[in-house]
């Protein structure tokens, strides 16, 4: 490190004059690097790592509150200038939960019937029930029942129910509430038009495809959320449009004499609820039932509630904030527990945990406080409601109704109680189950048209504009989309703020070569930590390339260099790491920490509440070994190469593209339509079918796939090693996205920089081409 180059500089002879005779003497203390501190901490170096970014996501994540302010600057001098104030807030918030595609106009309501089942639903002496839909894109309508008063219309409300219900069970049509819940039919029975929609629920019985008999167990709010999130999308904003679809119909209904506009939600209803009102100003009214509270743990909840970057700008306060100044009733209600999704069993397995119950009281009556204080100077505009010494009431109890009517100023002359339950003209005949399947198959065609158009897009977006004929002239255009890759898609913390403090211990001594455990840290508690590989035959003064060989899913450094070829570690892996030290390179095998299932898995959804990801932390590790590897004595700074498998490959694609003292990249087991494997449901190599969770990254179909890494690696050499047997993905995927990486090197006149090893093998190293390219590329002789 910078702060160690002096010492490492004064032990340079000794180092190279001793390396051939170090060995690991039993009862004697390892050896550490000259100008490096001994390395003495003990135990799993992979878990400690883990566990110390684990702390520093939750440090961020509980001071993200107080970095917030700076992203706000509302003014309070009137309505007016407080609505344009809080504008750019809005516009952020749309985009974060992929509320972002224009709405089809409403002309009207469609009846839904058919020869079997009528659209006149029930009928009572204070409202009639039609089944209706509205449209809201391309092929994706808003579905539901309509009830409407029987005279004058008091209000207008959309009526959201939690994922589990259904709007029959609000309406008072099905089993499966008491009549005090059923909050969209006593909202009509006391004089309001109300439109109840369908939300996609939490059963899995349309989650995955019937032509390739692949299922899994994701409730349907994970199955179209991960297809969306990686499209820019979310499955929360194609609810939000479907309830401001609704509230374009309403508008169009109002006449001079205006009647108020509110919506109304309970659980993930509310959740809808809430966030409709936060984006759309013609929402007078809102209650949110069962779910307000703080969000610092939203990395808890289930996978289709992740919001990437909410906690950075927004907790449910600074979310409350953007309804201000109309009306907000916070009801305190029992939450729908949710324990996680539905059970694994033969054949359908890979959903994501996460769970959810009814809040603290004081978490929420906190909660409240934060957001009332945030708007103070607009009095009146967010009220909790709750029981006797906080107890839950509802849910859409009394208070909550008459509060919204009055929030609206409409509250009808005498609140009316339930009437006699209405019957469903329907009978055994209407399948809401079948209405479900449409819903989730309309918003799953709807995101796979955008992912059948990625392609298009990214040509539209990215290649189009480029008029670069030559390296220079690509080298002075790329920052800005590195940094569209790094800050908007990836995340990008602050560079390392903590000394390096450089550690290390002997930890191998092979024939050719000698190995250390190399500790160096980057932020409090975390550290980069991996294996050096110095040659034995490294002459004093001599400054030689060094190849950074990067492991897999699971995987630990001393994986790419396992000898034993009967090992499992040796597989996939060949000890590339220490053939290539045998070759004479210096390597050094850099630990990721996507190891512990599950543990490393929690990373990436914490990150991604701070607009960040598990690479935002790859990233600056990388960042730091680079600093510390180009300042040794023994390193040319301007011949340090990445070579990685598997996972190891998507950090080749990821880390590279954006650190350019990588000189060049090798992308071995990897490289491949990484938006199509993230997101189609068409083929059993999805992701969509397995529990990896953590590869989706928010945004990044319609602006990079691995073609556009690879440009940005340009005019740097860049590979790929391809086994014709790697499950990750067909050859032809590979070869698709490929050519166009080919395609761009020659157009930039570097066709001879850039080459792919196609060879007869599974998932693993081949390290025949890819060995001849590092030799070229970092101009290192081969031995005879």
């Amino acid at each position: 490190m910078r702060d160690n180059a002096a010492p490492m500089k004064s032990f340079t002879l000794l180092l190279l004059t001793s390396l051939p005779l170090m060995g690991i003497a039993a009862g004697t203390p390892p050896n550490p690097l000259p100008g490096t501190a001994l390395l003495t901490v003990s135990g799993d170096l992979s878990t400690q790592m883990v566990a110390g970014i684990d702390r520093f996501l939750m440090r961020e994540i509980e001071h993200s509150t107080v970095g917030r302010p700076k992203l706000w600057h509302r003014d309070f001098t009137s309505i007016e200038a407080y609505e344009k104030s809080v504008t750019p807030n809005r516009e952020h918030f749309r985009k974060a939960i992929g509320a972002v595609d224009p709405r089809l106009p409403v002309e009207a309501l469609a009846f839904v019937s058919s020869t079997a089942l009528p659209a006149h639903v029930a009928e009572t002496d204070r409202f009639t029930v039609m089944a209706v839909r509205w449209p809201v894109f391309e092929g994706v309508f808003g579905e539901g029942l309509w009830l409407q008063p029987k005279g004058t219309v008091l209000a207008r409300i959309v009526a959201i129910p939690d994922a589990d219900q259904t709007p029959e069970m609000l309406a008072g049509l099905a089993p499966g509430l008491p009549a005090e819940a059923q909050f969209a039919r006593r909202l009509a029975e006391n004089g309001c038009e109300v439109i109840v929609p369908v939300l996609i629920d939490r059963s899995d019985a349309w989650s995955g495809n019937e032509k390739l008999k692949r299922f899994t167990n994701q409730p349907h709010r994970e199955w179209i959320y991960r297809q969306a999130y990686e499209m820019g999308r979310h499955l929360i904003g194609y609810e939000v449009q479907k309830v401001q679809a609704a509230v374009d119909w309403f508008v169009k209904q109002q006449s001079g004499d205006s009647q108020g506009i509110g919506v109304i939600g309970y659980g993930e209803g509310g959740l809808i609820a809430f966030y409709a009102a936060a984006l759309d100003p013609r929402i007078q009214a809102t209650v949110v039932s069962g779910y307000f509270d703080a969000r610092e743990r939203v990395w808890e909840e289930p996978i289709y509630r992740n919001v990437f970057g909410l906690l950075r700008e927004f907790g449910d306060a600074e979310i409350a904030s953007l309804i201000a100044p109309r009306r907000l009733l916070i009801e305190h209600g029992e939450s729908p527990k949710i324990e996680g999704p539905p059970r694994p069993r033969p054949g359908r397995g890979g959903a994501a945990p996460g769970s959810w119950q009814t809040p603290e009281f004081n978490s929420v009556d906190q909660e409240v406080v934060r957001a009332t204080d945030l708007v103070r100077p607009l009095t009146n505009h967010i009220r909790l409601l709750h029981g006797n010494e906080g107890m839950t009431l509802g849910p859409a109890g009394d208070a909550a109704l008459t509060g919204l009517l009055s929030a609206l100023g409409r509250s009808p002359k005498a609140w009316r109680t339930a009437g006699a339950a209405p019957d469903d003209l329907r009978g055994a005949r209407f399948d809401s189950g079948e209405r479900q399947k449409q819903q989730v198959e309309q918003l799953v065609e709807h995101t796979q048209r955008m992912v059948r158009r990625s392609e298009q897009g990214r040509d539209e977006t990215f290649w189009k504009p480029i008029r670069a004929t030559s390296a220079e002239q690509w080298s002075t255009v790329t920052p800005a989309r590195q940094s569209n890759l790094w800050d908007e898609v990836i995340g990008r913390f602050p560079s390392a703020t903590e000394p390096a403090r450089p550690r290390s211990r002997q930890a191998y001594d092979r024939e050719k070569w000698t190995g250390y455990d190399v500790v160096l840290d980057v932020w409090p508690e975390v550290m980069a930590w991996g294996v050096l590989l110095l040659p034995k035959d490294l002459k004093p003064g001599e400054r030689r390339p060094v190849v950074v060989c990067q492991h897999g899913l699971e995987g630990v450094p001393a994986d790419t260099l396992e000898e034993d070829p009967k090992s499992s570690a040796y597989g996939p892996y060949k000890a590339f790491a220490a053939r290539l030290a045998e070759r004479g390179f210096i390597v050094f095998a850099p630990h990721n920490p996507y190891r512990g299932q599950d543990k490393f898995r929690v990373l990436q959804r914490k990150a991604n509440t701070l607009s960040k990801s598990l690479f935002s932390v790859i990233l600056a590790q990388h960042d730091r070994i680079l600093d510390w590897l180009g300042e040794q004595p023994f390193v040319d700074p301007q011949r340090i190469g990445f070579y990685g498998l598997s996972y190891g490959g998507k950090t080749a694609m990821r880390v590279p593209s954006l650190l350019h003292r990588y000189c060049l990249s090798i992308c071995s087991a990897d490289f491949n339509e990484w938006v199509t494997k993230c997101a189609t449901t068409e083929s059993g190599y999805s992701y969509l079918y397995t529990i990896e969770h953590d590869m989706y990254e928010f945004n990044l179909g319609p602006t990079f796939n691995y073609a556009e890494m690879a440009a940005l690696i340009a005019p740097r050499p860049f590979m790929v090693e391809r086994g014709h047997g790697d499950g990750v993905a067909p050859d032809e995927w590979v070869a698709h996205e490929y050519a166009r990486v080919r395609r761009f090197y020659d157009k930039l006149g570097l066709g001879d920089r850039t080459q792919i090893e196609f060879f007869n093998g599974p998932h693993t190293i081949n390290g025949v081409g890819t060995f001849k390219f590092l030799h070229q590329h970092l101009n290192w002789p081969e031995s005879k």
